[in-house]
């Protein structure tokens, strides 16, 4: 018996995000007395691997086969069975993002185990197994028991935070067993992320909406972001026009995200929106609208207009720090 996590890795380099699951597997394995494996596939440096070690996995194994750094959807979920059976994993632990959604439900029901996805929390009981998860769009919780040998937990960004427990790792690596067939997967082009912050794992976020009014009025917001040291966003429309890029839509049907301080600029605040950014710990709204319903939403809120507001805003910081 073990708890293993999958943990991603960016252009070689764990991020936050990989040791906040890492804390949260540790955290369920210290429950359970027994021991965290973390599994990362893709070209990754022990010592890099090794990093996992300070939040409590004792073990890491690599996957660096070529065919793979690619996400494919069926030989990852191969991949990751094969690992999670070698190990005798009863828990796995995954990210709620988008290789998460794609993976979890495959492993599923190949493992036969129960999936718990966006959970929250760590499990409040293990008997019976127990654990908080988001439903209706983050809009309200549930406790969700789990009967299966087996159970799949994928986290929500930023609801467990980093825990550090620093244990002995050993980095091993694995070569799982793929057939060309597992490979469906045929990437023509591809569009990497550039920003200096991941948005799924920001502190901070600064998001604008149609009330900018156009691509050429973005300048602001980029420079509030660089300030803050924010990553940016972006809602629906203004992706689908082409003014910001789709990798910044937040929002039910983008990214859903839990910064600690959520910036919305001339966002009205659909419902569609607020699903995306509903677990942000703090959430200030700027709008020249006053009925606009993301004020229904933010903890802080001004009535004004966004090409005003926003220079008053960057040299009040700017300001505060020539102090």
């Amino acid at each position: 018996m073990s708890v293993l996590v999958y943990i991603e890795n960016r252009e070689g380099k764990l991020n936050k995000g990989a040791f906040e699951l890492v804390s949260y597997a540790s955290r369920i394995a210290k429950d359970l007395n027994t021991g965290v494996t973390a599994l990362s596939i893709g070209n990754v440096s022990e010592s890099e691997l090794s990093r996992a070690g300070q939040y409590g996995a004792s073990k890491v194994i690599s996957i660096n086969d070529g065919r793979l750094e690619t996400l494919d959807n069926k030989a990852y979920t191969i991949a990751i069975e094969q690992v999670a059976t070698a190990e005798s994993a009863t828990v796995l632990v995954m990210g709620s993002g988008f290789t998460g959604k794609a993976i979890a439900p495959r492993l599923s029901v190949r493992l036969k185990a129960g999936l718990v996805p966006f959970a929250i929390a760590a499990p409040s009981s293990y008997q019976p197994f127990v654990v908080r998860k988001k439903t209706f769009s983050g809009k309200s919780f549930s406790d969700v028991e789990v009967k299966s040998a087996v159970k799949i937990i994928t986290l929500s960004p930023n609801s467990f935070g980093l825990h550090e427990s620093p244990v002995s790792t050993a980095v091993t690596t694995f070569s799982p067993n793929l057939l060309d067939s597992d490979f469906s997967t045929r990437v023509d082009s591809s569009e990497k992320f550039s920003g200096k912050v991941l948005l799924t794992e920001a502190d901070i976020v600064v998001s604008a909406g149609r009330g900018m009014k156009g691509p050429e009025n973005w300048g602001p917001v980029e420079e509030l972001a660089e300030l803050l040291g924010a990553a940016t966003a972006c809602s629906r429309p203004v992706a689908d026009e082409g003014w910001r890029p789709h990798a910044e839509h937040v929002g039910q049907t983008g990214k859903v995200i839990a910064p600690n301080l959520y910036f919305a600029f001339g966002i009205s605040g659909a419902i569609q929106h607020v699903a995306g950014i509903s677990s942000s710990k703090v959430i200030v709204a700027v709008n020249k609208d006053p009925e606009a319903p993301i004020f229904a939403t933010a903890d802080y809120g001004i009535v004004g207009d966004v090409q005003k507001i926003l220079p008053e805003l960057i040299q009040s910081i700017k300001a505060s720090r020539s102090h």
